[in-house]
């Protein structure tokens, strides 16, 4: 058979056997947008031409009686043997499988689109877990001095928040007095460790190291590290890095020393000479805040903030800041009425001194109004003054609050009440539970104190005490 001319009319009504001569022949009649010839082999395959020239392998079908059409690739791209081979699959899958070609095309599409999203979240996921596992103490403890304050309060307490930050100092900074630089604290050297490192052979590594020149301050360090663990633990981004228990005291008891529970205190017989050395502190402030702390059993940075605002001479009352609730409020007794109303008033606070080191050649130590806050500051040193003119062993600050419980109990004054008054809930089963009103109260603080005053040889009639109870004292 003759080659056909390169002019020659092409039958579109006819199949053909396509060839790239055929399709190179092939041009959109006048006055159509486009036009298909048949491939005779393969049915559903045809070329499209458009009036602008451009071709391509289409392939066309029924489906449920709806034309279907998709585009193969363009001719002179895709080749012809390519497109037959497209074309007899989309015929198995119209024929065979019932299914449309495009909701196919959709449904890959779909599922490309899918899968690269997938592929790219697990990316991210995965940087953003190698991230994490990076993060080291250092980078989160900031956070932790923001946000780990302990539950139901405000903030930390200045000075714990004091021992944190000191214990995780790197050291090497300027001494703020004398010469040389500051020492690393116990904790700077989990600083750059990754936080997903540390188990509780790190701990145990890292103690073993601390407790050689410091074992004490290494355990406190140990419990501070573990709160810190245990903060971790809560959040969202950092308990998949923790182990929580890495730090617990229950876990590293091979290694960590014992805890001595103090029992400090001062005994009866030692109430008197103990009274006597207050009177020679220097500081009236000072001697009547360490009598306050026998009298009242408070806490030392509770008796600390106690303001002239807090205390009513009229209704005989004070307002403690309490450890567990925001205040507490107590009887203001008839000794303690008269010991702080002979008090100067010092920039709002009631016990306002400090010692200071001696200044010029034979000039005598001084107190006054601690730092800008003007309260007291550190009462350990005029107690320690205490102690060595009285002849007594050694007794913490926190020993004179257990001192007034022990005095409490062998003045006779139930335990509930010895408990309010120290700011500790009262027992559920021995009392009860039953808070006391102030009233309620008062008799029993009264008979502690006339007990305490008693057995110190401090000759006191609170019926021939000075009135001042007559009036309401605010900060000068």
């Amino acid at each position: 058979m003759a080659r056909p001319k390169k002019d020659a009319t092409i039958d579109l009504g006819a199949t053909h056997e396509l060839s790239e001569g055929l399709i190179a022949r092939f041009t959109c009649p006048p006055g159509l947008k486009k036009a298909f010839i048949r491939d005779r082999e393969v049915p559903g395959l045809r070329v499209r031409v458009t009036s602008n020239g451009v071709k391509a392998f289409v392939y066309e079908a029924k489906l449920n009686g709806k034309a279907i059409s998709r585009t193969l690739g363009r001719c002179g791209v895709q080749t012809i043997e390519d497109a037959k081979a497209k074309a007899r699959a989309l015929a198995t899958t119209v024929k065979t499988d019932k299914a449309d070609p495009r909701d196919l095309d959709r449904m890959r599409a779909e599922r490309d689109a899918r899968e690269k999203a997938d592929a790219e979240a697990q990316a991210i996921a995965r940087a953003a877990a190698e991230a994490a596992q990076a993060v080291t103490v250092a980078e989160v403890w900031p956070r932790y001095m923001v946000e780990g304050k302990p539950k139901r309060k405000a903030a930390w307490k200045p000075r714990y928040a004091a021992d944190l930050k000191a214990a995780a100092a790197l050291g090497g900074e300027p001494k703020k007095r004398g010469k040389g630089t500051t020492k690393p604290g116990h904790l700077a050297a989990l600083m750059p460790l990754r936080l997903a490192s540390i188990d509780q052979d790190t701990i145990r590594d890292w103690y073993a190291r601390e407790a050689k020149t410091a074992p004490i301050q290494a355990a406190r360090a140990v419990a501070m590290f573990s709160g810190f663990l245990g903060w971790c633990a809560t959040k969202k981004d950092l308990r998949a890095l923790v182990q929580k228990d890495a730090a617990r005291a229950s876990e590293l008891g091979d290694v960590l020393p014992g805890v001595n529970k103090r029992r400090d205190a001062l005994e009866i017989d030692q109430l008197p000479a103990w009274f006597a050395a207050t009177d020679k502190l220097q500081s009236r402030a000072a001697a009547a805040y360490l009598r306050a702390l026998v009298l009242t059993g408070a806490r030392r940075e509770e008796l600390a903030g106690l303001r002239w605002a807090d205390v009513d001479f009229q209704w005989q009352k004070l307002t403690i800041a309490d450890k567990v609730e925001a205040t507490r409020v107590i009887p203001l007794t008839p000794y303690m009425a008269q010991l702080l109303d002979s008090l100067p008033r010092h920039n709002g606070w009631v016990f306002a001194s400090v010692r200071l080191k001696k200044g010029r050649k034979g000039t005598p130590p001084e107190w006054v109004p601690a730092s800008a806050s003007g309260r007291i500051a550190e009462p350990r040193a005029p107690h320690a003054d205490v102690l060595t003119d009285a002849g007594i062993p050694h007794v913490s600050i926190h020993g004179l609050r257990r001192t007034f419980s022990l005095l409490g109990e062998a003045a006779g004054a139930p335990a509930g009440a010895i408990a309010q008054v120290m700011g500790h809930k009262p027992s559920a089963i021995a009392e009860g539970y039953r808070p006391r009103s102030i009233d309620a109260l008062r008799p029993y603080l009264a008979q502690i104190e006339r007990f305490i005053l008693d057995k110190a040889g401090i000759a006191f009639d609170a019926t021939k005490a000075a009135p001042a109870g007559l009036r309401l004292l605010t900060a000068a």
